[in-house]
């Protein structure tokens, strides 16, 4: 997954921002051994010149705890190669502003 970004960078709805290929891999490795069956269901894709944009049930099991289920919302947004260079995380619907930054 992380060929698929030019630049690996989110940015998550509590304003943090991971920035750089090693601290997006240590995200993803945190939040799996937080979350070992951690899934996605798309719920719908749009796409615009430059940027994808999802609404998908994020759910998995924390270590020790009960299962959860929320709708989120993500902005993809692509480099001239066709490679990621963000994804910004929405626990709301992004408006269009939000979304052609």
């Amino acid at each position: 997954t992380i060929k698929t970004f030019s630049h690996a960078r989110y940015e998550l709805p509590d304003g943090r921002v991971v920035d750089g290929r090693d601290d997006v891999m240590a995200y993803w490795l945190e939040g799996r051994t937080t979350v070992p069956d951690q899934r996605n269901e798309l719920i719908q894709l749009t796409l615009y010149d430059d940027q994808v944009v999802i609404e998908f049930w994020l759910r998995g099991t924390p270590v020790g705890r009960t299962p959860f289920e929320r709708r989120l919302w993500a902005v993809f947004d692509f480099d001239d190669n066709d490679l990621m260079t963000n994804e910004r995380v929405y626990l709301e619907a992004p408006t269009l502003d939000q979304i052609q930054k």
